[in-house]
């Protein structure tokens, strides 16, 4: 009888190690593919800025990634290398933090763009949102990549009305990531300098419930609809996710400030797409007012 009792406590002390190894591998595995505060959600807002260099080159560009919602992890560190290099090529200081304190009157002041790097969820404090709504309106400039347009942003109406333009929807799914067409509107403007009329790409295509053209946003491109799958195929349901106009980059002008929002960037290999990448450069160079066409 001893032996059986201790051939049943072995054998419950092993299941629950593995129990206890199946937990730890799927906290890692939801780390890992950036779901962490979809599963565990948060609103931690940070209170001390961080440090900005003293020497820091002018003009100077903020990158923001914080994500209080999905992270972007693989997207995130390969636009970040991407923007240093652009910043390198033209000369422009910056500065990469996760730290939301740094939207203080002080430490915007210091910066003419600030890049939202697919940063998600309630990343701000009231007063936070506040300093950049007014730094953007008093003449910054605003970059938006990625899932800094999509659903996790909707209790900051400011942001929604003036940045985004648009109520997010759904991406696609199943496939997740398509290869579509992408076709230039408002050809003169400065953010679509040295594109050529359509190219291709792959993404995470978004979809809004009705393009921010409706509201007085200045559509820069838009998807081929014909050229990928606008759908969302999840469970074994279907949401279609077709727009007809279907925006991907834009611009607004806010007060004295400027706004660009584009929805690309997902993957580490979006950018490495040349003609990504020349949206960046592009849209920085207008955000700092290096052209004085578009708004």
């Amino acid at each position: 009888m001893a032996r059986r009792h201790g051939l049943l406590f072995k054998l419950l002390r092993a299941l629950l190690l593995l129990a206890l190894l199946l937990v730890v591998v799927a906290l890692g595995y939801i780390r890992y593919i950036g779901a962490w505060n979809i599963v565990f959600p948060s609103s931690h807002h940070d209170t001390v800025a961080p440090h900005v260099p003293t020497n820091l080159a002018a003009p100077a560009v903020l990158v923001f990634s914080k994500t209080n919602g999905f992270r972007h992890v693989e997207g995130i560190a390969s636009g970040n290398r991407a923007i240093e290099s652009i910043a390198r090529k033209n000369g422009w200081g910056v500065f990469f933090t996760e730290n939301g304190a740094v939207f203080n009157e002080r430490d915007l002041a210091r910066f003419d763009a600030v890049v939202f790097q697919s940063a998600t969820g309630d990343m701000l404090s009231d007063a936070q949102e506040q300093a950049f709504e007014t730094w953007l309106e008093a003449g910054g400039g605003w970059l938006g990549i990625h899932s800094a347009g999509d659903g996790s942003h909707a209790g900051w109406r400011w942001y929604i009305d003036k940045l985004v333009g648009a109520k997010f929807t759904a991406h696609i799914m199943n496939p997740q990531f398509q290869r579509a067409t992408v076709v230039l509107e408002n050809h003169e403007h400065p953010v679509l300098r040295g594109l050529p009329n359509i190219w291709e790409h792959q993404e995470e295509w978004y979809s809004w419930e009705q393009s921010p053209r409706v509201r007085g946003f200045t559509i820069l491109s838009t998807l081929d609809e014909e050229s990928y799958t606008p759908v969302q195929k999840f469970l074994g349901t279907e949401v279609d996710l077709h727009m007809g106009d279907h925006p991907v980059v834009w611009s607004n002008c806010v007060g004295n400030g400027r706004s660009v929002y584009a929805t690309m960037g997902h993957q580490a290999e979006a950018f490495s797409q040349p003609q990504f990448r020349q949206i960046i450069e592009n849209s920085l160079s207008w955000l700092m007012g290096k052209s004085t066409e578009g708004c």
